[in-house]
Formats: C-alpha cells, sequence, structure tokens
C-alpha cells in the first residue's frame, strides 16, 4: 500500500479547534490521509467513503471506524448521531450539505475544502456538478455555524487549482 499524502494544511491549520479527544468524521474519507493525521492528534475517527480498502492498516485501531457507505446513493448513513469535527476535502455532493450542521455536537467544526469554479482550467474535477461556485460555503453553512475562516482562490501548491475552503463552529446555544 502507498502511504496516503500528507494531510491538507487547511484541516492541519483548524483541527487543533476541535474537542480534544473528541470524535471526527472524515467523509469521503479516499486514502484515509486525514483519519491518520487526527487519529495522531489524540482523536476517535470514523473513517467514510465507498471504497475502504485503502484503510486496512486502520481496521483494528480501536480508535478509528470505519464505515463502508455509499454517500451519493443511500440515506445519510449516521442518522441522529453528531460529532466534534467534520473534515470534508476534495468532494461536493450537494445534497449532503444540510447534513453536516446538523451533524455536529454543540461547539463541534467543521472543516470543509473542495474545488470551486475556475478550477476547469488547470484539470480535474472540471464538471460543474463537482465545482462550487462563488460563496457557495458560506451560503450553505454561515446561516447555522458561526464562520471562523473563510478562502475562495487560486492556488499553486499542491497544483494549480482554484478552492474553497470554510472552517465554522456550531454554536453552544
Amino acid at each position: 500500500m502507498t502511504l496516503p499524502e500528507s494531510p491538507s494544511p487547511w484541516v492541519e491549520r483548524f483541527a487543533p479547534l476541535i474537542r480534544s479527544g473528541g470524535t471526527v468524521l472524515d467523509l469521503a474519507c479516499g486514502r484515509g490521509r486525514h483519519s491518520r493525521h487526527l487519529r495522531g492528534l489524540g482523536y476517535r475517527v470514523v473513517a467514510v467513503d465507498i471504497d475502504v480498502s485503502d484503510l486496512e492498516d486502520l481496521a483494528h485501531d480501536e480508535n478509528v471506524e470505519i464505515v463502508e457507505a455509499d454517500l451519493e446513493g443511500g440515506d445519510w448513513p449516521f442518522g441522529s448521531r453528531r460529532f466534534d469535527g467534520i473534515i470534508v476535502t476534495n468532494y461536493l455532493h450537494r445534497p449532503l450539505l444540510p447534513a453536516l450542521p446538523e451533524s455536529l455536537a454543540a461547539g463541534g467544526v467543521l472543516i470543509f475544502e473542495t474545488f470551486a469554479k475556475g478550477n476547469e482550467r488547470y484539470g480535474r474535477p472540471s464538471n460543474p456538478d463537482f465545482l462550487l461556485g462563488p460563496n457557495e460555503l458560506l451560503d450553505a453553512f454561515a446561516p447555522e455555524l458561526m464562520v471562523v475562516a473563510y478562502e475562495h482562490g487560486f492556488e499553486e501548491e499542491p497544483r494549480l487549482a482554484v478552492r474553497q475552503r470554510i472552517c465554522a463552529i456550531k454554536r453552544r446555544d
């Protein structure tokens, strides 16, 4: 198995805002780079994806729960379960966006980054269904969550891309 790349600098920057020792959902976790990073920081991790074959090394870790689920073809697999943090990187399925604030515990942290319109000039994804529009993450989450940081723009590293990012916290009403 090839080791996954380094964690996203955005995730590294904001992961410390998540309650120490809390449970973090790594949504559409792919090869598990953020699941491994968060586990290493002392969090309990729920790693979910349609293909979890690259997570075999985590299968017997008591602090990692692996969930194989089709996030786009089925119901939300977590019901009313709440998480101290939710991480989403390089993934966009708009019908799931409303479930994310609902799935955060009070004080929970959403860390989300993916590609935005304009990225089609630099490669994949280029399908508009998978590219965020201007302020789309703000529009989706600012009404329910307190925005800590937001970015939208061009980047050169790790490759040429246009991305949108948000870190937001569920208020403790």
